[in-house]
């Protein structure tokens, strides 16, 4: 992919070639970061280029031997004047210096990125190639590159993360007060009104409020209010927690009150229960990518209740 920015940023690409990279620069904020970094480099080694002595054609022939170039019948790139000696100096030897150079260059801190979803779930590629999907009304923010020991990222609202392992840098967000640590796993947190749990599908995540700090496994969950300050880990048996990353709701032996909670989440509506003894009342049911009126109406066949609707409610009774 190297080979195709050079030429892209020369201007020597061909029309489908322009297209590639557009549709690769689309498909992740991975890329977008990679070619930001890769274009200040570029634009650097110009500078550097204008300013040096080398012998082109050798530093031109050390280029195509590193790119290993394998489609010469269509591939070749046509070089000329300084952006041979740029891209010889971008892929032969000056990528790491660049970097290193421009990054003290720049400001002590890097530049913050803030993702947020209103009423649509977002998907999300952080930096390291972590995976985090955003359920509606939530906003992560962490920095264009993560630098240091560390892997930080901010949350309000609710995320499920797959983070990508790597021992030397833990994988840490704060939520609230809360801090989670993790190195690779994969883990849904939910912060509403105070409230913070934190479930974990795979792995080991550590958390951390003020003094307290514990692990939670796979099937294990912690919740804890704002005012809290013994971490109580627990099992958990809700499989509705990542609705919304998997368009699938998992009831197994699921009472109802907490299906129609994440039912009013999903779908922006107001369901309300009409009778106290309906509250409990257990699902072993799952319903994958359905429509509202589809999954009410089979709630009203397995439960043996009525759905009516009442001004802006639906009402179960």
């Amino acid at each position: 992919m190297d080979e195709l920015l050079v030429k892209y940023l020369a201007e020597e690409a061909t029309p489908p070639e322009q297209e590639l990279v557009e549709e690769w620069l689309m498909a992740s904020a991975a890329n977008r970061h990679y070619f930001q970094h890769f274009e200040l480099i570029w634009n650097e080694s110009k500078k550097l280029a204008a300013t040096i002595t080398v012998d082109e054609n050798k530093a031109w022939h050390r280029f195509q031997r590193r790119i290993k170039k394998t489609d010469s019948a269509t591939g070749k790139i046509k070089a000329f004047g300084w952006w041979r000696i740029a891209a010889s100096i971008l892929i032969v030897g000056g990528i790491a210096w660049l970097t290193s150079t421009l990054l003290e260059k720049g400001s002590a801190e890097p530049e913050t990125l803030n993702i947020a979803s209103v009423s649509q779930v977002k998907r999300d590629t952080l930096p390291d190639g972590s995976i985090a999907v955003l359920n509606k009304h939530s906003e992560i923010s962490y920095p264009a590159i993560f630098r240091g020991k560390t892997r930080s990222v901010r949350l309000k609202g609710e995320a499920f993360f797959n983070v990508k392992a790597d021992k030397k840098k833990p994988f840490i967000i704060a939520v609230n007060d809360v801090e989670v640590k993790v190195i690779g796993t994969s883990f849904n947190i939910r912060s509403l009104k105070g409230l913070t749990e934190i479930i974990v599908e795979t792995g080991i995540v550590q958390v951390t409020k003020g003094n307290e700090v514990i692990e939670l496994r796979a099937g294990e969950r912690v919740s804890l209010e704002a005012v809290d300050t013994t971490l109580k880990k627990e099992a958990s048996e809700d499989k509705l927690y990542n609705y919304y990353v998997s368009r699938t709701f998992v009831c197994d032996n699921t009472p109802l009150w907490k299906l129609v909670e994440k039912l009013n989440e999903a779908y922006g509506v107001n369901i309300r229960i009409g009778r106290e003894a309906l509250r409990k009342m257990p699902l072993n049911v799952t319903f994958a990518d359905e429509s509202l009126d589809v999954i009410l109406s089979i709630i009203s066949e397995t439960l043996l209740i009525k759905v009516s609707k009442e001004g802006n409610e639906i009402v179960l009774h």
